[in-house]
This record gives structure tokens, sequence and C-alpha cells, in this order.
């Protein structure tokens, strides 16, 4: 890699400008060498006004027109959960590297698809779980990985909020890959196969509204030696929204938002100790800086959200889905 290259400014591109992309865009300014270049959207204002806030340089009302330019040199994809397949395909046809928000599409096929489009086209892609690059997080896996206070016994991880959003809201929409399990009940199922690997087996229960999609999730993982990981999911209720890992000497709580920048509660014997992280950015930074660095070197996978993990993760939302009869 050349000192050039090392130094290049990548130039990113986003589709679909909603909540979530605003919180990737405030980090992005915060990055050395990278800079928010374009953003696209079906509805003209909202791309200008997303534009107008986090100084992109270029406009476009069409993600075909977007994926043409020259100067971008990857797109994060933002829009709903169905639309990530065809929106990443569409990327990677026209060579551009992709960060794709999670669930990196609706199942299993639809995620292959991806992954074998990447590969045949030499393009980086990488599913934007942004958990896995956050420092508290990294802590946490090393201290379960050096087995810092023995095998863990018992994880428990939940995921849940009092929705506000309309029936007529994406949230609530089941052709649009909404409800529950693949909004917020990916980053428990996420905490599990992180750090205890694929269940030997699984029970799944869940209720769902009168649009059909899952309001309420609740999942248990059975694991060689009597382990196991009881994970929920709701849009009915303020969940603790922790995950808890029961040690054989300890047990390490990650706080409230588990699943983004928070702090760390070790216990042993009654004793507490919190560290604390010092985040100063959303956190999303910290994939961005990732996925910026794997471009610089020509990579086309990332080491940390690998496929095969990607693969492992849809597959699991899709077993719970059957264990549960959501269908989208």
């Amino acid at each position: 890699m050349t000192k050039q290259s090392q130094h290049k400014t990548i130039c990113w591109g986003i589709i679909g400008p909603g909540n979530i992309a605003q919180k990737f865009a405030t980090d992005l300014l915060t990055i050395k060498d990278a800079e928010l270049y374009a953003v696209a959207s079906r509805s003209p204002d909202k791309a200008n006004a997303f534009a107008l806030k986090f100084k992109a340089k270029k406009v476009y009302s069409s993600y075909e027109d977007l994926v043409k330019d020259p100067k971008v040199d990857a797109i994060y994809i933002a829009t709903p959960h169905s639309f990530h397949k065809s929106h990443t395909m569409l990327c990677l046809e026209h060579g551009k590297a992709v960060l794709c928000e999670k669930p990196f599409a609706l199942n299993l096929a639809e995620v292959e698809t991806m992954i074998a489009k990447a590969k045949e086209k030499n393009v980086l892609l990488m599913e934007a779980l942004w958990t896995y690059f956050l420092p508290h997080y990294r802590f946490v896996l090393n201290e379960l990985a050096n087995k810092t206070y023995g095998k863990v016994l018992k994880l428990e991880a939940d995921f849940g909020f009092k929705s506000n959003h309309s029936k007529a809201s994406r949230v609530w929409n089941k052709s649009l890959g909404g409800g529950s399990l693949l909004d917020i009940g990916i980053y428990p199922i996420f905490a599990a196969l992180s750090t205890l690997g694929e269940p030997e087996r699984m029970e799944a229960h869940a209720t769902f509204c009168d649009t059909g999609a899952d309001t309420t999730c609740d999942i248990t993982f059975h694991y060689n030696g009597a382990i196991t990981a009881v994970l929920k999911s709701t849009f009915l209720e303020k969940t603790q929204n922790e995950a808890v890992f029961y040690c054989e000497q300890g047990i390490i709580k990650i706080n409230d938002g588990f699943h983004g920048p928070t702090t760390v509660t070790l216990i042993v014997d009654g004793k507490e100790e919190t560290k604390d992280f010092n985040y100063n950015t959303m956190g999303y930074k910290y994939e961005i800086e990732h996925f910026n660095q794997l471009l610089r070197h020509h990579k086309t996978e990332s080491d940390i959200m690998t496929f095969d993990f990607s693969k492992k993760l849809i597959e699991t939302l899709d077993s719970v889905r059957r264990e549960i009869g959501l269908n989208y």
C-alpha cells in the first residue's frame, strides 16, 4: 500500500437518509480522511436537507445515479430491511464497496446471493453491525476469550422499548421486515453468537400485532454443558437493555444500551467495578474506520464481521422465524 493510498480520502455515499443514516453521518464528520460525498433518496427534499446538514457535495434523486458517480468509493445502505439485497446488488454491480446496515437481508438465500456477487466482482462488502467494533464490546470479548472469570455458564441479554411508531410505520410493516426480531432482537442474538457460538437447540415464542409483525420475541439457546442464553426483544416495554454474562468466578455486565456505547460492570465476590470507555461520538465511527482501513488495504472481506459470521447470524434469525411462525 502506498503512502498516498494510506491517506486517501474515502468518499462515502449514503442510500436512504433516515434516522440511522443521520447518526452514521454525524460520526463520519469526525473521521479524518473520510467525507460524506453524496446522498441519494427517492425524496429530493429529504436528500437535500440531509446533504445540507452533513455537508454532502452531491445529491441524487435516484440510487442508480449515485452508484454511477466515479468519485464514490463506498456506499452505506440504510434503507428498510427488505431493500438491502437489491440495493447492495446495485452497488456491487457498479463496483462500489458496500457497508449494508443490519440485518444484512431478509434471509440466508438473499445474503448468500449478495456475498456471491461481492466475490464475483472482487468488491468489499460488510454487514454494518456496529456493536462488534465498539471498544467496550471488544473488551468483553477479550475477557471472555481469556476466561478471566472462568467459563460462561449463562447469558441474559435483552433489548426492549415502548414503541410509539404508528401502525403505518416501517417498524410494523411485515413486508419490509418489520417487527422486533430483525430490528432489535438481532442484538441479543448477536451477543450469544459472538460469545457462545451457535446453540445446540433453541426455543422461541413471540407475540404479534395486527399487521402480522412480531411485537415481542423470547428466545432460549441451549448449549452443551447446560449453558444457556436467555434472549428477549420487545416493542411493548422498556427493558434493562443489558447483556449479562454469568461466569464461574464472576459476572460481566454490559450496562443499559449494551449494543451501543455504554459501560461495563465487573462483579466478583460481591464487589463491583465499572469501566467507562469515554465515548465521545455516536459510536458508529469504529465500524466506519474499520471499513475505511479494509478499503485502503484492498480487502474484500472484514476479518471481524466476516461473511461466515453474517451467514451464521441470518441463519439463526431464519431459525427463530421458523420457530415462531413468522414469514415475510
